[in-house]
């Protein structure tokens, strides 16, 4: 009952985060990859053995060749994705690749690349997710259609996808802090941690929705508020405990993992601890003041 009880404190927060997030993407302006804007790919095979990819990675940070990606190819190839190059950055890219020698490779394949996530796949994306919350609405509303008093089933829906917006928004907010002062790049990895955060968190809070369900079909509880509070009480903690699983195999990802899953491992890391609080402190709450805004019209 605790969270219910200081629910305006809650969702004051989860607001003011979100405004923050909201208008550190105004000023500090994402940074587009290779993966948006094109540019050039090349592919190399090594004679006997590659070096670790995490020090080419090191390697090309202290480089001027802008966003460059590295992904292993066979047991003894890399391809790696550039921003277009001059001649003399193409000879230092491969310069770098055999660690000054270090390494014997063969070059196999040089050209431009066209943006592997096009205006078009962009624009679908967006209304995939617009249609997916609409979804979410309407499963939402047919499943809790025999506990629609005091609100509304379609309500449940909407305060999922607002949890959503809330669990997507911030991440991203995040990230462009770090896109401004750490150099990160939205890529491909950018969207699936995106498309992976709505699935994480929509997850959470239809089993904490579907805990006030059966507690609302029980009576558990006089009021509508002491129910949503009980139903907290009872499920708070496996959401928290679940999460904290992820969140710790992801933090393993982020410290021991690869140069170039590190800001996936980020991202996701964020989702889902904010799509946890947004599951207990955020959604549950909100059916809470909807619910006494109802009583006072």
């Amino acid at each position: 009952m605790f969270i219910i009880k200081h629910k305006k404190i809650f969702i004051a927060i989860s607001v003011i985060l979100v405004l923050l997030s909201m208008a550190a993407l105004f000023i500090f302006p994402l940074k587009i990859g290779i993966d948006f804007k094109g540019g050039a790919l090349t592919e190399v095979l090594y004679k006997t053995e590659r070096p670790a990819q995490a020090d080419l990675d090191k390697a090309f940070k202290n480089l001027d060749l802008g966003s460059v990606l590295i992904q292993p190819t066979g047991e003894l190839g890399y391809i790696v994705k550039s921003l277009d190059l001059s001649e003399a950055q193409h000879t230092l890219l491969l310069k770098t690749l055999s660690e000054d020698g270090k390494y014997q490779l063969e070059e196999k394949n040089f050209n431009s690349i066209g943006p592997s996530v096009g205006k078009e796949l962009t624009r679908k994306a967006i209304m995939a997710i617009i249609f997916v919350s609409f979804g979410i609405i309407l499963f939402i509303a047919f499943a809790f259609r025999k506990v629609s008093k005091p609100v509304s089933s379609w309500k449940y829906g909407v305060m999922a996808v607002i949890s959503l917006l809330h669990d997507v928004i911030i991440p991203i907010g995040i990230f462009t802090i770090l896109s401004h002062f750490y150099a990160a790049e939205v890529d491909t990895l950018f969207v699936v941690a995106c498309l992976t955060i709505l699935g994480l968190s929509v997850s959470d809070t239809i089993v904490i929705f579907d805990r006030i369900r059966e507690n609302l079909r029980n009576k558990l509880g006089t009021s509508f508020e002491e129910t949503v509070g009980r139903s907290l009480d009872q499920s708070y903690k496996r959401s928290i405990f679940t999460s904290l699983t992820v969140i710790m195999v992801l933090l393993s990802l982020f410290f021991f993992g690869p140069e170039s899953t590190k800001y996936f491992a980020l991202m996701l890391t964020a989702g889902m601890f904010f799509g946890t609080y947004s599951s207990i402190f955020l959604a549950s709450p909100l059916l809470v003041l909807i619910e006494e805004l109802q009583k006072k019209k």
